[in-house]
């Protein structure tokens, strides 16, 4: 599978190279945009269905992921298959649910828990992780796997 382009609107390089998009559901995609072979979906209710594989996790706006162990895990699995395939994080705007994903996936791939907020800011939205408790899931969010949040 084919990885994304750099340049592509939303993309984040991780410090190890692997390239996530993130992206917020209330904008569609452009004609002929790419789509991905893999998204995380971090809404309130079941999101739509799409042509790709996706994983939803319940998590409702400006809030945090209603199962912990289950969102560590599904953040694990779209981290390790960012290594070769178009991975997308979602949530309806793509600033701050996204930016946790985004930001726990940047701990996964080796940056400091304490930095990662910044590293997203600074590489996707400078507006991304938007509440107070969404920066302190992601200071405490560990790169060990089988950790708690």
């Amino acid at each position: 599978m084919e990885n994304w382009d750099e340049n592509t609107a939303g993309v984040l390089r991780l410090p190890s190279g692997r390239l996530v998009r993130g992206r917020g559901l209330r904008y569609p995609l452009a004609p002929g945009a790419p789509t991905p072979s893999y998204a995380l979906y971090l809404l309130g209710r079941q999101p739509p269905a799409v042509s790709w594989e996706f994983h939803w996790i319940r998590w409702p706006d400006f809030r945090l992921p209603a199962d912990r162990p289950a969102a560590r895990a599904a953040l694990s699995e779209a981290w390790e298959r960012a290594a070769g395939e178009r991975v997308e994080v979602a949530c309806g705007g793509g600033r701050g649910r996204t930016g946790t994903a985004l930001a726990a996936l940047a701990v996964l791939d080796g940056v400091p828990a304490d930095e990662a907020v910044g590293y997203v800011r600074a590489h996707y939205d400078r507006r991304a992780v938007e509440t107070p408790w969404q920066r302190r899931y992601v200071r405490r969010f560990s790169g060990t796997a089988g950790a708690e949040t």
